[in-house]
């Protein structure tokens, strides 16, 4: 006879996470901070005052070949070294030899941009640099997820995304104080970013891979990173498609701006840093109003898409203003709207993206894959502003660029009510 007995059954409660420790989140901070330095201030400042000098009457079209191939660099480097990263067995850990070593490239590749005296020079350092960082990034990025509990994520992805636009503003200033010296523009932002990334090397709690735990990295895998089966995981798919679009909006003025400066509102090459510098104080002062409320409130309420959403409709209304702004004091208006908006993107998507990843074990694969996203705008934005930008036939049409950048934002920011895994 079977005696069935009569007190409940007991679980034990898994004890929650303990909250990651400060000093991690200002050095993962501050290494987002470096990261960024060294490969934005080229792409927003420096590289386009190198390529005017180099290819004066060509600038545009040249700027346009030496960005694209690198950023079609980044996005095949990105997925590839977060994947990487994920198997490594070192015993110094499976993220921090990616992220000392990235720097390390991406330094050597900046010095030659730096030296170099012809476009397809620029093109080669420029590539190198986009490699090496972006194994960087892609580490970096998986740190979130793997250091970060969730009820954090909203906080620490506001403030790893404020350090986008301070990394531009330094870099922007950096730019002004070294404009005569091609050699320290583009080897002092990236030596603070081997120091910042080296500080959180020292700091952080890292583990090897577990050995046998993933298949080995060959060809097919490599290709198949880039597949994501909308049917199996439709939600990172959705996030995706609208992170590439109001990225697209986003990087049609960070990419072009310079230009805009000297063609419409009459910098020269050698003051155009100066203007960027006061546009990136505005642009960062509405940064840091947006994300300081839209992190904090996305937490708190536990939602995201709505403030996604907001945000791409502020980004695409400022793009709107920019296009037929007569006068640099309305530029800047728009870019303190932009500043907004984007604080308040920046805030919340990377929580989102994090929310809906298909596999929280192969993470920096993962967030490579969806790095893309971030990636890909920098390569096709140069590429299709060519003939964007010669609409009309006249000046280069300004108006039809930053039009385009403001549609394709709205269409991102719409699509994020299809991210159904979030709220």
């Amino acid at each position: 006879m079977t005696t069935v007995s009569s007190r409940p059954a007991t679980t034990t409660a898994v004890p929650p996470a303990p909250d990651a420790p400060a000093r991690l989140i200002v050095a993962m901070a501050l290494a987002q901070l470096g990261a960024y330095l060294t490969i934005l201030t080229p792409v927003v400042v420096t590289m386009s005052i190198r390529v005017s000098q180099i290819a004066p009457d060509d600038k545009a079209a040249a700027l346009g070949t030496v960005l694209s191939v690198g950023a079609v660099l980044a996005l095949l480097g990105n997925p590839f070294f977060g994947a990487m990263s994920d198997r490594t067995t070192s015993r110094f850990g499976r993220r921090r030899p990616w992220l000392i070593g990235g720097m390390v490239v991406g330094f050597a590749g900046l010095l030659v941009v730096a030296l170099g005296g012809s476009v397809p020079v620029l093109t080669a350092g420029w590539a190198l640099a986009q490699l090496g960082v972006n194994a960087t990034l892609a580490t970096l990025t998986a740190l979130l997820p793997d250091q970060i509990p969730a009820r954090q994520r909203g906080k620490v992805s506001g403030i790893l995304g404020l350090m986008t636009s301070v990394a531009i503003l330094a870099g922007s200033a950096l730019a002004a104080a070294l404009a005569g010296n091609a050699l320290l523009m583009f080897a002092v932002p990236a030596a603070i970013g081997v120091a910042t990334v080296a500080l959180l090397v020292t700091i952080l709690k890292d583990r090897p891979a577990e050995k046998g735990h993933f298949a080995p990295y060959r060809l097919g895998a490599f290709l198949r990173t880039f597949a994501v089966d909308p049917r199996r995981h439709p939600d990172f798919a959705w996030n995706i498609l609208s992170r590439f679009l109001l990225w697209m909006g986003l990087s049609s003025l960070t990419t072009y701006q310079a230009y805009l400066l000297i063609d419409r509102f009459g910098y020269t090459s050698g003051t155009v840093a100066n203007g960027i510098l006061l546009a990136t104080l505005i642009t960062t002062a509405g940064l840091v109003a947006g994300s300081a409320v839209g992190g904090t409130l996305s937490d708190r309420t536990g939602r995201r898409r709505p403030f996604v959403f907001g945000a791409g409709l502020v980004i695409a209304a400022s793009l709107a203003v920019i296009a037929f702004a007569g006068s640099f004091g309305v530029f800047l208006a728009a870019c303190a709207l932009f500043g907004l908006g984007e604080g308040v993107y920046l805030a919340v998507d990377l929580a989102l993206a994090t929310d809906v990843l298909p596999n929280p074990d192969d993470a920096a694969k993962d967030m490579g894959v969806l790095n893309i996203a971030n990636a890909l705008p920098q390569s096709l934005v140069p590429i299709l502003a060519a003939p964007i930008l010669a609409i009309g036939g006249g000046d280069a049409n300004y108006s039809a660029l930053f039009l385009s950048g403001a549609v394709v934002a709205v269409a991102g920011s719409l699509l994020v009510h299809m991210v159904r895994g979030a709220r």
